[in-house]
């Protein structure tokens, strides 16, 4: 190596400018290795921080590796072997953080503390030693300037001289020893730099040299199968990855080449399968928000069982929200949705609506296989498929029915004869009669009400007002003072048809079967409200808003009364008439049996009508009437019969959102 620049130690008495022109070349040079030698020293112990936090983070990372049996992974089932793979993993990385840590110690015993000791030991004695020279430079100028204003002449010229000419060599002798000392440091800075470059880099690569052989024997020797089959598990599950991926794209493709009418929510369906037992899929519902207002709520809802459930988005689980087991659903109109359906159980009403005719009508199906039990069978779809036969037949119109008879392996009990037989078993009631015994096969069902052409045009002339019964001034007062018993009940007309066993109960449960039956297969959504009117002389069915009377029935004409066994909210009666088309002079005849369902239960109804046949038949004789009226708690003015606070409800009007049951 090529010798340093150094200062003359000769020349620094003399201090001549050249010497001074010299000294600032090697006073900028240290002041550059000053400023070098700070970045460097940061620059060090950056990397001495990183290889620090390297050891930290592999520390670390050995604990996470060890965590990942801990996690309660919701999908985590076949991971044992990945288990197996990061336990191992980790001692691996907990032996390198051991080789990180001795690393971290080297790099700072053989790189930083080398550069350190260099700037705070020999940058800072050049410093230190400038400052030195100045000051005494400065006061060899002092004293030279001292010196050259002695006076000429005066008595005590010599002892002034003398002190000044001490003064001037101390102060010389004082710069040329500090003048020495910095020139000797600053020869040997020439040197010391380029030991304070070289010293800290070698010991930073022998520590990673050292450290990169602990390594390779460590990983090399003990880890080239164990990375191996590691190398090779993952290429396995990439493999699988990508055959994944491209079936998921060709799954999405396929899904994404369909016609726009699938997003539409009235779009086109198949068929309503009408042998559902389960069914799922997003409706919305209708709660209460407030005393009398209400918001419709779009939730998922699925069948589990006998029971409708609900899963709001981001629950785990559902819940329940009705016991569908012996409840009844039917289409129904809302004003603020369409194809709304409603569902009747004993615990109250639920009111669900969605877009899609299709949809509905499955729902409907589906609601009524499960209300029916026919889950728990051992084949609850062929159960489901002969049932829902069963009801089409008892609803199909009469031509097609003389149709099917003709393959029917009893075809005398679809003759009409087959009467006959049911008028004879219904002077027994012991006797369990067939469908067609009850109600002749093809029967077409009213699902209306029609206010005759008068009443309209007594309302459009406006010449005779309806009092809240339907009648007129005149005759209102005479009815009212016949009638013991007047009980008005809200309720819903589902539809009436003719029967032949006018006398059994067994007929109206028929008609309740085959009227929602026929709703739900021919898709009848609308129902009417309507306020049923019991007295002790007849029924009458009267439209709350015009109070018009619909349809009345003397009470002698009412000859069954029954409540459904399992919906307590349906009711029915029937009625007897005369059939005048065969031109007999009497009449022949006919019962008719009409279906409703009610705000209240329907034993409350089947109540009333009974009580009012009671108060018919008493009226015969005064003193039973008498005592009927005394067992029978009397209004203030003596005249009504009052029923139980329940049923009052009915004739206050009381709505359907008090009864309804939220989900």
């Amino acid at each position: 190596m090529p010798a340093a620049h150094k200062l003359l130690l000769e020349e620094a008495l003399q201090d001549s400018p050249q010497t001074r022109s010299l000294l600032s070349v090697f006073e900028e040079d240290a002041g550059t290795l000053t400023d070098y030698t700070n970045q460097l020293l940061q620059t060090m112990q950056r990397v001495f921080g990183a290889q620090n936090e390297m050891g930290l983070a592999t520390e670390q990372l050995s604990k996470h590796l060890l965590e990942y049996e801990k996690q309660n992974f919701a999908l985590g089932k076949g991971d044992e072997e990945v288990i197996s793979t990061l336990q191992h993993f980790a001692k691996t990385v907990e032996e390198l953080n051991a080789l990180h840590s001795e690393l971290t110690k080297q790099l700072a015993d053989r790189m930083v503390f080398p550069m350190i000791q260099f700037r705070e030991k020999d940058l800072t004695e050049i410093s230190t030693l400038k400052e030195i020279f100045g000051i005494a430079t400065d006061e060899h100028e002092a004293a030279m300037v001292k010196y050259s204003r002695l006076p000429k002449k005066r008595e005590n010229e010599k002892v002034m001289k003398a002190e000044v000419v001490g003064e001037v060599a101390f102060s010389r002798r004082k710069q040329h020893q500090a003048s020495m000392q910095y020139y000797c440091a600053l020869n040997a800075l020439q040197y010391r730099k380029r030991v304070a470059m070289l010293e800290p880099m070698l010991g930073y690569t022998q520590a990673q040299i050292n450290f990169f052989k602990k390594g390779i024997d460590l990983v090399s020797k003990k880890m080239d199968s164990f990375l191996a089959s590691v190398s090779s598990m993952t290429q396995s599950i990439q493999a699988q990855l990508d055959a994944e991926a491209e079936s998921m794209r060709m799954t999405q493709r396929e899904l994404l080449s369909v016609d726009d009418t699938v997003y539409m929510p009235d779009r086109d369906m198949d068929p309503a399968n009408r042998a559902l037992i389960q069914k799922a899929g997003y409706l919305n519902i209708r709660n209460k928000t407030g005393l009398v207002t209400t918001a419709w709520d779009r939730l998922y809802f699925f069948t589990q069982g006998g029971n409708l459930m609900c899963q709001p988005r981001g629950a785990v689980a559902g819940g329940m929200v009705l016991d569908l087991d012996n409840s009844s659903v039917m289409a129904v109109e809302c004003e603020d949705r369409r194809y709304c359906f409603q569902i009747t159980s004993p615990n109250g009403k639920t009111f669900t609506s969605l877009h899609n005719i299709t949809i509905i009508l499955k729902w409907i199906c589906t609601i009524n296989n499960i209300s029916r039990q026919i889950y728990l069978t051992d084949n609850p779809e062929a159960v489901a498929i002969r049932l829902n036969q069963t009801a089409i037949q008892a609803v199909t119109p009469i031509t097609s029915f003389e149709k099917r008879q003709e393959g029917s392996p009893n075809p005398d009990r679809a003759k009409p004869g087959g009467v006959a037989v049911a008028a004879g078993a219904s002077k027994n009631a012991s006797v369990e009669l067939e469908p067609e015994h009850l109600i002749a096969p093809g029967t077409p069902i009213q699902f209306d009400i029609v206010l005759p052409a008068c009443e309209f045009q007594d309302q459009n002339r406006g010449g005779r007002r309806m009092n809240p019964f339907g009648e007129t001034e005149d005759d209102a007062s005479s009815d009212s003072d016949d009638s013991l018993l007047q009980q008005v009940f809200a309720v819903r007309f589902l539809g009436s048809m003719a029967v032949r066993a006018g006398h059994r109960q067994e007929a109206i449960y028929e008609a309740m079967r085959q009227v929602l039956a026929a709703r739900a297969i021919h898709n009848i959504f609308k129902t009417t409200e309507s306020h049923l009117m019991v007295s002790s002389s007849c029924l009458r069915l009267i439209d709350p808003q015009t109070q018009v009377t619909k349809i009345g029935f003397q009470l002698g004409d009412v000859t069954q009364f029954a409540a459904h066994q399992e919906n307590s909210r349906l009711m029915g009666f029937v009625v007897e008439g005369r059939d005048w088309s065969e031109g007999e002079e009497e009449g022949k005849p006919s019962f008719s049996a009409f279906v409703f369902e009610s705000n209240t239960e329907g034993e409350k109804i089947c109540y009333t009508i009974s009580l009012a046949k009671e108060i018919t038949e008493a009226k015969k004789d005064p003193e039973a009437l008498a005592q009927l009226m005394k067992s029978m708690p009397l209004t203030s003015d003596g005249k009504f019969l009052l029923l139980d606070s329940e049923s009052g409800d009915a004739t206050n009007g009381g709505g359907q959102d008090d009864l309804e049951s939220e989900a």
